[in-house]
């Protein structure tokens, strides 16, 4: 049985950071937005503060605990060194990873080039994905959304439709 705690953004299951829900946030001018509370309690221990980098498969950033870290890490000791794969890993997952440490308010400061990579300017989302969190455009993310909506819905039929099929011909 799992142990946790629950709130309206986060849960914690053992020792594994969990991160639920979307926050609207203004980005200030100094680039600095406030993560949510339940993130940062999520986050806290040994390093208070939060390691983000370009996501692989969206155009946002991608935020997380030590967790996150190993979890890339890992996928990339699969692989042999010299491979072309783990390089490029390497290089999207190392090479782009910031260690950002929360100010006295909850605040980290995104990097200037993130933010000019994926247009962040003022309002974005902090939206919730299980083991991280993402940083969107609010515009960006709203469109995002809808289509993840759409293919959830579409995949979900699909499935429903092969789970049917199947249970259909083993009763054959």
């Amino acid at each position: 049985m799992a142990r946790g705690a629950a709130s309206a953004g986060w849960v914690v299951q053992g020792l594994h950071e969990v991160f639920l829900s979307t926050f609207e946030k203004q980005l200030d001018a100094k680039r600095r937005i406030v993560v949510p509370q339940e993130y940062r309690a999520a986050l806290s221990g040994p390093f208070d503060g939060v390691f983000c980098l370009p996501a692989i498969d969206a155009d946002c950033i991608e935020c997380g605990g030590k967790a996150l870290f190993d979890r890339y890490a890992a996928l990339i000791e699969e692989l042999p060194p010299g491979d072309e794969l783990r390089h490029d890993l390497e290089t999207a997952i190392y090479g782009g990873m910031v260690k950002l440490a929360f100010d006295a308010a909850g605040r980290i400061t995104l990097p200037e080039a993130l933010c000019d990579a994926f247009g962040m300017t003022d309002q974005v989302a902090v939206v919730g994905l299980g083991d991280r969190f993402q940083i969107w455009p609010l515009e960006a993310f709203q469109a995002r959304r809808a289509a993840a909506r759409q293919g959830a819905r579409d995949g979900l039929a699909a499935l429903r439709l092969r789970q049917r099929q199947a249970k259909a011909g083993s009763a054959a």
